[in-house]
Formats: C-alpha cells, structure tokens, sequence
C-alpha cells in the first residue's frame, strides 16, 4: 500500500452523469514516470468543454474504470523517465492530450506523461496562461494554419488577409485573433454581444460583429463594405452550421472555412454549389487527432507567437481542485468568457 508521501490529491470519476453526482476528490498513488514519460508537478489544470462532455456521458461509455479528467494543464518537471534528457529537470512546461486515451490526466498534483507532451513553457507566460494552450491555442493555431502555403511558416500566409472569426468570447477564438493579428492579418470578430467582446478589442480586433444568425443581411452587408467586396479568405468558427447560410456571400475566391464545431447545428446543410463555385476549402479541426507534421507546426508556431509577444490567457474562473464540480458546472453552464482552471 502507497504511503501518504507517494499519494497524491486527484480528482476522478468512475461513471458518467453531472458532475455533483460523478466527481470525487480525494488520494490516488502518485505515478512514477516511465522510460520516454516526466513526472510533471500539475500547478493549474484546465477544464475544456470536451473534458465535461466525456464526464457527462456525450462522448460515449467510458474508456477506463477511474479516469482523472482534463487534457490541458501546466507545471514544472520533477523527475525523469529513462532515456529523457537530464536538461528537462525542473522545466517548466505546458500539457497536450494529457488524458486523450489515457486513464490520468491534469486534474491531479502529478502526472506522468510522454515527454514530447511536455512543451516548454515561455519564460514570459505563466502556469495560469499554460493550461489554456493545450486544446484552445492549438486549436486556433491549427485552423490558421490548415491549407497553408507550404513554403511560408509561423502563419506568415495570413498577412494583409482578413479573416472572420466567430465566438469571440471563447478561449479558441481569443488565441485565433491574438495569432491571427500577430501574423498581420485584419480580423472580423462576433459575439452575442460585440459590447461585451473587451478581449477581442485588446487583441486588436478590426470589427466586432453580432454573430450571423442575429441579422444575416446586415451580416452580409457589414462585411462586404470592410473588405471593399473582396470578402474574406478564411472563416474560423466553432458553430459551422451558423456560418454556412451566409458563407457563399462573405467569402473571397479560393478561401477557406475551418471549423471545430458544430453544437448549435450538428448536422448543417452544405450550400454546395455556391462554394464549389468559389473553390472553398471546407476543413474540420479535431484537435486531439492532429497529424505529428500538423502538431509539430502548431507548437513551433505557439512558442513563437506567444514568446514574441504575449497573447494573454483568457480566463474565466479558477477553482481550488476540491471545487471541480463547480467548475465542471461553469463550463456547462453556457455563460464562462474563456478559460475555466483549477488549481490541484
């Protein structure tokens, strides 16, 4: 039987429903990292609606017996399997896929992960703005980045082109328009409520708009008069059902619609022909499958954004580990502005 000091605080779940009826908070062992793994000392975790959606059931029937939720988290490395380079000793560091097909994820003090899940952490971010990269960063990097120009790097395919992206208030879409507008592009943002889009207006965004659906022929006109009627030549939107009505109108030749959801309408109708008839590329984003060029890219492209110049994680809440279903029940409840964290 583990002693306390090989225990460790954790969070868990053994079946799926709410979360006041599933998650228990209490000790688990500690785990030992194993040859290729670190053993990362969890100092924030982040909580991604996929995380709630698996907890609750929507992703299916559970995958382990006991699984410790959260992908995405940030820490400093405290000891090394075989075969990891001494250097990463006590490196601070941000998680990916920290739970993707695997019992334990973040929502512990300690996890042994792959080392090559471990990214170093800019010197200029800290543990708060590392456990919000892992699924939104790289979500928003990989749908800016998706049929690219092969020849240009670290998003240098987007200067002087605008881009509409959509949601402005989530985590994906903040860390789309701070890279976006990094990159030198102009950024066409919407809210439910453009007023209340404060991050979206420190990241610079060129306009604000309410999200299509409220009004798509002022939608339509709004963005033609901005882009002189050349339209955009990306669309980024987590609510592609919403978006397809207007796109043919919205959209410059050859453009392309990059898309990590669909909630509102999962099974949207595909105006095909009108953009056949302007050579769109319609790409899906799912972060957790992304290839190793894709996510080689991505992470390249994160720590040189993000080091060069900081895009401030957008934060919602941060709850003490022993308060997970509460911030299981914020990121359900539809209102959260970002992040939601919790600190093991």
């Amino acid at each position: 039987m583990a002693t306390m000091s090989e225990q460790m605080k954790a969070a868990w779940y053994t079946q799926t429903g709410s979360a006041a009826e599933t998650l228990e908070v209490g000790m688990l062992p500690k785990p030992s990292p194993q040859p290729g793994e670190v053993l990362v000392k969890i100092h924030t975790s982040g909580v991604n609606p996929s995380d709630a959606k698996k907890r609750s059931g929507a992703r299916g029937v559970m995958q382990f017996e006991k699984i410790v939720p959260h992908s995405d988290g940030a820490g400093i490395i405290e000891a090394l399997g075989k075969g990891v380079d001494p250097s990463r000793l006590s490196e601070r560091v941000w998680l990916w896929n920290a739970q993707w097909n695997r019992p334990l994820g973040t929502a512990a003090e300690y996890i042994a992960i792959p080392e090559s899940q471990a990214v170093p952490l800019p010197d200029n971010l800290t543990f708060e703005d590392g456990a919000c990269l892992g699924i939104p960063a790289m979500t928003a990097y990989i749908t800016l980045d998706i049929n690219h120009n092969p020849a240009l790097d670290l998003l240098e395919h987007l200067r002087e082109q605008t881009i509409l992206i959509t949601g402005a208030n989530g985590a994906v879409a903040h860390y789309a328009i701070g890279f976006a507008k990094n990159a030198g592009a102009k950024v066409i943002a919407t809210a439910a409520n453009p007023d209340t889009a404060d991050a979206a207006k420190q990241m610079g965004a060129d306009l604000l708009l309410e999200h299509a659906d409220a009004g798509p022929d002022r939608f339509t006109k709004r963005i033609t008069e901005f882009t002189n009627g050349k339209g955009v030549e990306r669309i980024v939107t987590s609510e592609l059902g919403n978006i397809l009505a207007v796109a043919p109108d919205i959209l410059a030749p050859a453009a392309t619609i990059a898309a990590y959801g669909s909630e509102k309408t999962p099974t949207p109708t595909l105006p095909f022909y009108p953009l056949m008839f302007k050579n769109t590329s319609l790409e899906s984003v799912f972060v957790y499958e992304a290839s190793d060029g894709v996510r080689t890219r991505a992470i390249r492209g994160i720590t040189h954004h993000l080091a060069r110049k900081g895009i401030p994680a957008l934060i919602d809440k941060i709850f003490p580990l022993a308060e997970i279903v509460r911030a299981h029940e914020r990121v359900e409840s539809g209102n959260k502005r970002g992040m939601v964290l919790v600190a093991p």
